[in-house]
This record gives structure tokens, sequence and C-alpha cells, in this order.
């Protein structure tokens, strides 16, 4: 359904709403990007945190690594059959 409008400050008014509404969307959409992709400094966290966070990485790590192995092991196999 289409909007009418009867006069251009009717027109300049909805134009001020929207761009409100997307300059407020894309600071909240720029805050969850930011929470996504930067960390806080490892420095400022808890010894406990830091402890955790490197245990979860180096277990990460190490399943990367069973994985490629396993992979490398099942398609050597193949291709010496």
């Amino acid at each position: 359904m289409e909007k009418q409008y009867n006069s251009l400050e009717e027109i300049r008014a909805e134009k001020d709403k929207l761009l409100q509404e997307i300059r407020k969307e894309n600071n909240t959409m720029a805050g969850h990007w930011n929470a996504l992709f930067h960390h806080q400094d490892s420095s400022s966290l808890l010894p406990s945190k830091r402890t955790s966070r490197f245990l979860t990485t180096g277990a990460s790590v190490f399943d990367f690594a069973v994985l490629g192995w396993k992979l490398y092991r099942k398609f050597k196999k193949k291709k010496r059959k």
C-alpha cells in the first residue's frame, strides 16, 4: 500500500524519519560487527578468562590437526587403490 503525501513538508518529514531509522540501525549493526570481530585486549581480562581462551584455542587447533590427519590418511589410502 502506497502512502499518500499532500505536501513537500510531509515528504521531508518522512525522509528525515527514515534517515534517522537508517542511522540508528547502522549504529546498531556497527556495534554488533565490532563486538563480533574486535575482541577485548587480553591484558584487561582476568587470568581465568585468559586461561580459558588459551585452552579453547588450543583445543580448536588440536581438533583441526586431528581432522586434517584423518582426511590425509583417508585420501592417501584411496590413491593407492
